[in-house]
């Protein structure tokens, strides 16, 4: 007798629920279009080349402007000889003035174009304002334009420090120098040495001893010192000292009293 078949359970299928996608549009491309844009920017950009390549033409003249009086117009002319040869509207500008700034007593310079074929360079020399060290030379921004200078101009000052510090020196020294100047004196030189002291000459041949710590403030109180004790026998001193925490020792030059004044203290400090 065959065996019954066990009732099974029939499961309820599953509704099915379809996701909805954005619809996405794609854009219409008009190619028609952007191949007239094509054609019309080849043709431009012929156009563009073509006239350069007609109207450039060669360098005909070469005019220079300014006051000489350490550059020649000859090393002007040498500086510039190698893009004689390109032509006037594709001569790069850049490159030959900076050709031109290269040469050692030139500050500043120009080029520019005038039609139809000359190309005009103005020039702006160096102004020295200051020796550095023996045969250097600083220009008004403090920049050691001349490490070896074959004529310096007996009239400038002398200054002197590590390397890196010409900028800071010659601040300085013009700062004193003019406030000298309101008291009838000049400054002659001011150096640092590589321990960071400060030293200063006059003109008069006073030597001034500022340290290497609080060097505006011993300048101040050296400017007090010159204008309420010093002022009538100025002359006669050989240095001033003001590395002293309160005060200050005078060094008289040979026949002049001697006299110290450091408040208690008997030697300088930094």
């Amino acid at each position: 007798m065959p065996r019954k078949r066990a009732n099974r359970r029939k499961s309820t299928p599953r509704k099915r629920v379809a996701i909805k996608l954005p619809k996405i549009s794609l854009p219409i491309i008009n190619w028609a279009r952007i191949g007239n844009a094509a054609l019309l920017a080849s043709v431009l950009c012929a156009a563009y080349f073509g006239t350069l390549w007609a109207m450039d033409q060669e360098i005909r003249s070469i005019r220079i402007e300014g006051s000489f009086e350490r550059v020649s117009a000859m090393q002007i002319e040498s500086s510039v000889m190698p893009f004689a040869d390109q032509g006037f509207l594709t001569v790069d500008l850049k490159q030959l003035q900076q050709a031109v700034q290269e040469l050692t007593w030139v500050g500043q310079a120009s080029v520019r174009r005038s039609w139809p074929a000359t190309l005009i360079i103005n020039v702006t020399e160096e102004r020295a304002v200051a020796r550095w060290h023996e045969d250097g030379l600083l220009n008004i921004y403090g920049e050691l334009f001349v490490e070896h200078a074959t004529h310096i101009p007996a009239e400038l000052p002398q200054l002197s420090g590590p390397p890196g510090t010409e900028l800071e020196v010659a601040k300085r020294f013009f700062a004193l120098d003019a406030r000298l100047k309101q008291r009838g004196l000049t400054a002659l030189s001011l150096q640092v040495d590589d321990r960071g002291a400060w030293g200063l000459l006059l003109n008069n041949g006073m030597k001034v001893r500022l340290g290497a710590v609080a060097i505006d403030e011993r300048t101040s109180r050296f400017f007090d010192a010159l204008d309420q004790v010093l002022a009538s026998v100025v002359d006669t001193v050989d240095y001033i000292d003001m590395r002293y925490t309160n005060g200050f020792a005078v060094g008289w030059k040979p026949g002049a009293d001697s006299r110290l004044a450091t408040k208690g203290e008997s030697k300088p400090h930094a």
